[in-house]
């Protein structure tokens, strides 16, 4: 990765990151509440839903550009051809090395996926309002499939200490939600987490590559 990459992933990655922590704090905030074995009005409603978004912000920055530089850097180091197989297998490597969860690891070759899809389709390479798009049905289907494990960590964080739950197994604290609540308890939250996510994907991915792009045309320009 050259100097002017460097500098564009690292800044458009800390904006991007900003941008969707400012939109969607608040409906992260209700997502929790609603998994919350204490039920939605007892973990507080629609109270306080604004509270901690500065402090998030300003955490989101470095998290989001130190994410994107790795990302980008990991692409460049396994670099393939446009018609290679292993594309998908080098996007969810990339996003892996850049943040450790399984829903990097189905969003980001998704995204990639659609935007390779959409780009065949018109003859071009999208725009960023279409990677947008790419970025929020990406996010929403990543969203969906990886719901249960979102629930058993919102269990493991807000359990009593001491208990069974706060010891941090995620598939025993799946498997208590199910033997208590069934499926409807492992999706709890499904459709606002969709929701949330699908429209952070479309804020948080499409602002990266608007801002990416600007930077390199700017540093293009630059003599």
């Amino acid at each position: 990765m050259d100097a002017p990459g460097f500098t564009a992933s690292l800044v458009a990655g800390g904006v991007a990151g900003v941008s969707v922590d400012l939109i969607l704090f608040p409906l992260d905030t209700i997502k929790t509440r609603l998994q919350s074995p204490q039920g939605f009005n007892k973990a507080g409603g629609f109270r306080g839903i604004y509270a901690g978004v500065p402090s998030a912000a300003v955490g989101s920055f470095p998290n989001a550009a130190a994410f994107f530089l790795t990302y980008e850097y990991v692409k460049s180091l396994l670099h393939t051809d446009s018609t290679s197989h292993f594309k998908p297998v080098k996007h969810m490597l990339a996003a892996s090395t850049g943040e450790v969860i399984p829903f990097s690891l189905v969003q980001f070759p998704l995204w990639e996926s659609l935007k390779a899809l959409w780009a065949w389709r018109r003859g071009h390479v999208v725009d960023s309002w279409q990677s947008a798009v790419c970025g929020a049905f990406a996010g929403g289907f990543a969203a969906a499939v990886t719901t249960p494990l979102d629930v058993a960590k919102t269990r493991i964080m807000l359990a009593k200490a001491g208990s069974s739950t706060a010891v941090g197994n995620v598939l025993s604290a799946m498997h208590g939600v199910w033997r208590s609540q069934g499926l409807a308890g492992l999706f709890a939250g499904v459709l606002p987490r969709m929701a949330a996510i699908s429209m952070g994907g479309f804020i948080f991915l499409g602002a990266y590559d608007q801002a990416r792009s600007l930077l390199l045309e700017v540093g293009r320009k630059s003599p």
